[in-house]
């Protein structure tokens, strides 16, 4: 059996495009798009969702039941 992926606020934005691709899909729904830039990349979820006003339990919510 596969084990589920956990992600946590504190993984930063590349990790987690790394240990699953389609999460992409989440965060441009969240409004991050700017996911190509490498200083972003380097933010963690947590640092991301202040910058951008979104809701960090609720893209937590969304990233870990996919």
């Amino acid at each position: 059996m596969k084990k589920k992926l956990v992600f946590k606020k504190t993984m930063t934005i590349d990790e987690v495009l790394t240990l699953d691709p389609n999460t992409e899909t989440i965060l441009l729904g969240f409004g991050l798009h700017c996911l190509g830039c490498p200083c972003s990349r380097a933010e963690t979820l947590e640092e991301a969702s202040m910058v951008h006003g979104i809701d960090i339990e609720l893209l937590m919510e969304k990233l870990n039941n996919r």
